[in-house]
């Protein structure tokens, strides 16, 4: 259910794409990405980091489209998250204990090395990186019907195989005494 709740101004930006043109499905974006942090606000008195970063995003770089009628900035916006996304992921190699991703999943996953954690850390570093350029990539050597196809179906088939591919080489390291005892 969060993983809908995470895709839905996305779907609802592809839908209004696909009924009107670009600029109305940013207004849409804009719209829904503001209702999905007023609605979890409101639920559950706090917010999440990465719907704050793709809000702003999203009302920087659309309300950009939307005014100067353009839609790069538009294009922009999923490489600007994602890379925003890597440094922060980077940054948290060097400040405190524990790297964002350990922070996000060590209460659900007890590994058997601290490197594992590490090594996780550098590939989600790497994935946002790519998926940014490959974005860039679709946005400017594609027709916009093809990037907004990319933008729903693109980029979420490639998160599910990169999370489906980092399972596997976490099944590798899971810690089953550690595991027993949680439960």
């Amino acid at each position: 259910m969060k993983f809908l709740y995470d895709f839905f101004p996305i779907l609802l930006f592809f839908i209004a794409y696909k009924m009107y043109d670009i600029y109305i499905a940013t207004a849409v974006i804009i719209v829904a990405s503001v209702a999905q942090v007023s609605f979890f606000w409101l639920k559950h008195r706090r917010v999440e980091k990465m719907h704050v970063i793709t809000l702003v995003m999203v009302l920087i770089l659309g309300g950009a489209t939307i005014y100067f009628q353009n839609a790069t900035f538009i294009y922009w916006k999923p490489t600007v998250v994602n890379w925003l996304f890597a440094v922060a992921f980077l940054a948290s190699q060097f400040i405190g204990d524990k790297n964002l991703l350990q922070r996000m999943l060590e209460k659900q996953v007890t590994l058997t090395s601290q490197h594992v954690w590490t090594h996780l850390n550098f590939a989600w570093i790497g994935f946002f990186i790519t998926i940014g350029v490959i974005n860039l990539y679709v946005a400017f050597n594609f027709d916009e019907n093809t990037w907004v196809n990319f933008k729903l179906f693109g980029m979420m088939g490639l998160t599910i195989l990169f999370v489906v591919g980092q399972s596997f080489y976490l099944m590798r390291y899971i810690d089953e005494n550690a595991e027993t005892e949680k439960s």
